[in-house]
């Protein structure tokens, strides 16, 4: 009853799906996928209330998908294709709000039209409905599906226009095609007839209107730009002597790019992949440094800001296998959660590989907990701490439901957005680098000084365990406000020694905590008691009695209900 994941895919099992799997209560992975299943898929699935990934692709399953299916509500992950099921897509699917990495339906005999609730699933990346028959309007409600990346309709009876949605418009005409009926971009054909008559008169509608507008802001227009022409002659005037020089010898020693990319379409023109490795090759653009890379800030002439993240000299060997680091950088670039960093392109040149991410304002958790709050007009603030707490033990529940481990979990490699919402950094490493080939030093292989279990120090291998205890310092962190090694604990001592040694120096665990917070309320005194006692088990010796982090997660959100 506590088995949490069942695995059977690519055997040569047959029959229908046992209906006593649903009485596996705490099953948030069933995956029978490439098998030779039969029978249809149980109206009873969602009986499974903590299911998250549902595979049962590459079999032959009949019937109808049942509407019961919107009941599962914590699906991330929906794959159904290449089966024989028949009927609609029932429309209760759009329900499944939470679906985020893949909805695929391919290579079935599914007929009639494409739910519009399907436009509902705003955190969906992948959406395939090819190989069916299909028939009708791609609906336009599917406009609300903002986080989509990739689409295939194709072979199917579709008609009419292709809605003009980016995640459309942008797809290969390969996702489209199959479809007589489709017209529009991004197929190069015309839609013709009624589609294009009704466009002709919104466009003759709009003709006349459209002139005002120009007309009137022609000559605004034409007055600015020879103030900003006059300007910028002045400036480059001045500039030209003082540059000349410089110039030269940036073209000189101007690095040559290998390869590089930007996996986010529309950002492609706003990323200028020479002026990411300009940025980081100054030491003025640095933010911070970690175990296994350099962070630098980089501006763009596009006026865009990314934070580059440049892989130390330990990690070269992945320059000798770029393909597969391509490959699972674009994996990574399409995972959907709010508390994750996630990649949006590459540059590598010479030995050196540069990791592209969006920049995030209020920088580190580590600045937020030890340098922000030594300032004079700090003013402290728990409910904040608690979500930043409850948002990175998010993210590192859903890295471990997809199989990832983080090699170096740490308050430096949690950044904070403009409103604080923690997205946890360098989840690239645990797939680019093999820990078990680093140096002597253990702190090279899984992590930062004071967040390292202590198991490691033998095991050599990273595992989730020790990314619960990683986050046990983290939470410490956030509790006390203390860094994870300080010189004031004494000799061989850090945080969670310091911590869990409190009883023996005859310390409260209110002495423990941030006075600054802990004396603000009873409330918040009490939620932070709560919280201490999570981040006690959380760094547990033993690394059978730490709790999983999804575990953790809901410990967290309990505290902040009740």
């Amino acid at each position: 009853m506590n088995l949490q994941e069942l695995i059977l895919s690519g055997n040569s099992l047959i029959g229908g799906i046992p209906i006593s799997i649903m009485s596996c209560k705490s099953l948030t992975k069933l995956d029978i996928s490439n098998n030779r299943f039969n029978g249809t898929i149980p109206s009873e699935i969602c009986n499974i209330s903590r299911l998250q990934y549902l595979l049962l692709s590459q079999n032959s399953l009949r019937g109808e998908i049942p509407h019961q299916i919107g009941n599962c509500a914590k699906l991330l992950e929906l794959q159904l294709g290449s089966n024989y099921l028949t009927g609609a897509i029932p429309f209760e699917i759009g329900h499944i709000r939470n679906l985020q990495i893949a909805l695929n339906l391919s290579f079935n005999h599914l007929h009639g039209p494409l739910p519009p609730e399907l436009g509902r699933l705003d955190k969906l990346v992948s959406l395939d409905v090819s190989n069916n028959r299909l028939s009708g309007n791609i609906p336009p409600e599917l406009k609300g599906m903002m986080s989509l990346i990739e689409v295939n309709f194709s072979n199917n009876l579709l008609s009419g226009p292709v809605p003009t949605f980016v995640p459309f418009q942008k797809s290969p005409n390969s996702s489209f095609l199959g479809n007589k009926g489709l017209c529009g971009e991004p197929l190069n054909s015309s839609c013709g007839g009624l589609y294009d008559d009704h466009k002709n008169y919104h466009h003759r509608v709009s003709y006349r209107i459209i002139l005002a507008v120009i007309g009137s802001g022609l000559a605004v227009f034409t007055s600015v730009t020879l103030v900003v022409l006059l300007f910028m002659i002045r400036e480059r005037q001045e500039k030209v002597a003082k540059d000349a020089g410089i110039a030269d010898d940036e073209t000189n020693n101007k690095p040559t790019i290998i390869s590089g990319t930007v996996f986010v379409e529309n950002l492609r023109q706003a990323v200028d992949l020479d002026a990411v490795v300009k940025a980081t090759l100054k030491d003025s653009n640095k933010l911070s440094s970690g175990t296994f890379s350099t962070v630098y800030k980089a501006d763009m002439p596009s006026g865009m800001s990314l934070s580059v993240r440049r892989l130390k000299s330990m990690d070269k060997t992945i320059i000798h296998h770029q393909n597969k680091m391509i490959r699972e950088l674009e994996r990574l670039s399409r995972l959907s959660h709010e508390n994750l960093v996630r990649p949006i392109g590459y540059v590598i040149y010479e030995d050196v590989a540069l990791l592209l991410h969006h920049y995030l304002p209020n920088g580190t958790l580590s600045q937020f907990l030890h340098e922000s709050t030594k300032k004079i007009e700090y003013k402290p603030d728990w409910p904040t701490r608690l979500s930043i707490a409850i948002g990175v033990a998010e993210g590192l529940a859903f890295l471990h439901h997809v199989a990832i481990i983080h090699l170096d979990i740490s308050s430096g490699n949690v950044l904070l957005d403009a409103n604080f919402k923690p997205l946890v950094g360098e989840i690239e490493i645990s797939k680019l680098l093999d820990p078990t080939k680093g140096t002597g030093s253990i702190s090279a292989v899984a992590g930062s000084f004071g967040y390292i279990p202590p198991e490691y120090a033998y095991t050599m291998q990273v595992t989730a365990p020790g990314n619960v205890y990683s986050y046990g310092v983290v939470l410490l962190e956030i509790l006390t406000t203390r860094p994870p090694v300080d010189e004031a604990f004494g000799e061989g001592i850090d945080l969670v020694k310091w911590v869990h040694s409190a009883p023996v120096r005859g310390e409260t665990p209110e002495q423990i905590l941030d006075a600054r917070l802990s004396t603000v309320s009873f409330g918040w005194r009490k939620e932070m008691l709560a919280a201490l006692k999570v981040a006690l088990l959380c760094t547990d010796n033993t690394p059978a009695k730490r709790p999983k982090m999804k575990k953790v997660v809901e410990m967290l959100q309990e505290i902040r209900q009740n």
